[in-house]
């Protein structure tokens, strides 16, 4: 079978090592419009769950990953300066540098005979030379080119959220995950970190759009919004300046498509759904996908009887379905953030909290007193003194 990739961000480049690694005679080209050693952003999420299908997947790609992470035990939620420390269930979550991801992810596809092709820009399917391909990967992110060339037959629909963030670095390596959400001068504010090494952390800023206009954001220049976010989280970053790479501020782009199969053409990750950031990694569902198109297009291995779009429609039918409860719980988890001003006002700390645990539907009292017991026992401390009270 013959595999062209477009787009060698995690998801292109670990699918193309799953299958190669288990049919090192189809050939694999990926095809990436960046340089080898360049990368946005910061460090990115990989949680344990994720960690566990990793494992599954590829081992020796999984223990290479990890020993490259940072480990944290706990989150943190502060609101109205008041913290509430949330344990993590199993094993906790794990943060690494993308540069670090992508450097394991490059070398493991090398070395398994997967063609990297570098620095080759791709405006339209039509310009490389893909007839020959058996399938056609889309794994070039959410302004993918290869979606865009056949939106009518992906079903493509678009729109944006009216919250507006940036993605920052800090050279400091905060103790442990955290969100904080801090009135400032009328405005709801957000600050999203965690540290990915031992002297780097992330730092997603974000305020919601009522914010944007009263403190005039609209008119202020990049410099002048990143300064007034270290200033409303000053007592966090205890002096620290926050790092721009590419941090251009944003509403998040809604990316949905009716299907993710067209012909003999599949996309993966936010190419195909972008998944919002306040559950977690994107990179973790698009890694996901990854491991369940090598599956679907491997099964049956180089049986002829079996047509690559027939394998493809296996893909559809097993993934689609269990993204979906991801997305929907995505969908939930945004439009529970574009009301945060009123959610801040109206919520004591603990209900707040409690309010953020269950806002995409997932998890319910039961699943809230069995993974987070001492969370759990704190709200209903919080809630038995209100009865008495009221009582």
């Amino acid at each position: 079978m013959k595999i062209a990739v477009v787009g060698a961000g995690p998801a292109g480049l670990y699918f193309s090592i799953l299958v190669a690694r288990r049919f090192p005679d189809w050939q694999i080209d990926v095809i990436e419009q960046n340089a080898p050693d360049s990368t946005f952003g910061f460090g990115v999420v990989l949680a344990d769950s994720g960690l566990n299908r990793l494992q599954a997947a590829d081992a020796a790609t999984y223990e290479q990953l990890v020993a490259k992470m940072t480990f944290t035990t706990h989150q943190i939620i502060t609101q109205k300066d008041t913290p509430v420390a949330i344990r993590r269930p199993n094993k906790g979550g794990g943060a690494i540098a993308r540069i670090d991801l992508l450097s394991v992810l490059q070398k493991a596809a090398t070395e398994a005979g997967v063609n990297i092709r570098y620095r080759h820009r791709v405006d339209s399917p039509d310009q490389l030379d893909l007839g020959n391909a058996d399938v056609v990967v889309g794994a070039d992110g959410v302004n993918s080119a290869v979606r865009a060339a056949d939106e009518q037959g992906f079903g493509t629909t678009k729109s944006f959220l009216t919250n507006h963030f940036a993605w920052f670095g800090v050279n400091k390596a905060f103790p442990t995950a955290a969100l904080v959400f801090r009135e400032y001068q009328g405005g709801a504010f957000i600050a999203h970190y965690y540290p990915y090494t031992s002297g780097h952390s992330t730092f997603v800023a974000e305020c919601d759009h009522a914010t944007w206009l009263k403190l005039g954001m609209e008119q202020l220049g990049a410099d002048a919004r990143q300064a007034l976010f270290e200033k409303v989280f000053a007592k966090e970053l205890d002096g620290h300046p926050l790092v721009s790479n590419n941090s251009a501020w944003r509403q998040f782009p809604v990316i949905r498509n009716a299907a993710s199969v067209s012909g003999k053409t599949v996309l993966l990750g936010d190419a195909e759904t972008s998944a919002h950031f306040s559950i977690g990694s994107g990179t973790r569902i698009a890694m996901d996908d990854a491991i369940a198109l090598a599956e679907a297009l491997t099964a049956d291995g180089d049986d002829q009887a079996v047509a690559a779009v027939q394998r493809l429609e296996r893909f559809a039918k097993t993934r689609g379905p269990e993204k979906a409860k991801l997305i929907d719980a995505s969908q939930k988890s945004y439009l529970w953030y574009e009301n945060i001003g009123e959610w801040m006002k109206c919520y004591s700390p603990l209900e707040f909290v409690h309010a953020f645990m269950m806002r995409t539907g997932r998890v319910n009292e039961e699943r809230l007193a069995k993974s987070y017991p001492e969370l759990f026992s704190q709200i209903q401390t919080e809630r038995d003194a209100k009865r008495r009270v009221a009582a």
